[in-house]
């Protein structure tokens, strides 16, 4: 199985369609999703609540038949396929103020309500978490913070998720990948890669392939 994630920037044309196909996902987990992303062969599941520029804030996208779930947070979109929870997630970054969607004092307790939310209503023992998180998860943080990426890893270590794309690069030289997917610890990786996407967004997508469970 191979599983992708992907921030489009709210940007769909013909060359995120073919770059996309090329990455031969069998599952994807998008964020910022222009409303007119159609994926040939793939069932979809968008969030309700869409961002500043009209983009859905994440997608789950899947070769499989899938049953979506209600948002239980607006900017995680949450679908069942083949009886795991897909789940794509836009976590806080610097700079995004509170408001109903994001209470929260401080980015850090911003990010640990949010995570709270989902560990309570969506994230489950059974499930593959991805999207853009806006944390690394180790070395410099850019977008997030460390108090942010502890919140962060206690769900990671209570939900047994590794996490294959935490090493790879970020675009920007210096720093790691803040788009991530995780997956059940006992689920074998035989992959994972980042590939550029300069000049069709302002993140590099990341794909990860699992051995057939």
């Amino acid at each position: 199985m191979r599983i992708g994630t992907w921030n489009l920037e709210g940007r769909f044309s013909r060359a995120h369609r073919d770059f996309v196909e090329r990455m031969d996902a069998d599952v994807w987990l998008l964020t910022e999703v222009h409303p007119s992303v159609e994926l040939s062969g793939f069932w979809p599941h968008r969030t309700t609540g869409v961002m500043g520029r009209g983009q859905h804030w994440a997608g789950v996208y899947s070769r499989r038949p899938l049953t979506g779930l209600p948002d239980v947070h607006v900017a995680t979109a949450a679908a069942i396929v083949d009886g795991t929870t897909f789940c794509s997630t836009i976590l806080p970054w610097h700079g995004l103020g509170s408001d109903a969607a994001w209470p929260g004092d401080s980015h850090a307790d911003r990010t640990g309500r949010a995570i709270d939310r989902l560990l309570e209503r969506v994230l489950t023992r059974r499930v593959v978490w991805g999207g853009d998180w806006n944390h690394a998860l180790f070395g410099p943080e850019q977008a997030g913070g460390k108090k942010g990426r502890a919140h962060v890893f206690r769900a990671l270590s209570r939900l047994e998720l590794n996490v294959p794309t935490a090493h790879l690069p970020h675009r920007i030289p210096g720093l790691l990948s803040i788009d991530h997917v995780a997956v059940p610890a006992d689920r074998a990786v035989l992959h994972v890669e980042r590939v550029s996407a300069e000049g069709l967004s302002d993140h590099d997508c990341y794909v990860v392939e699992l051995a057939n469970d």
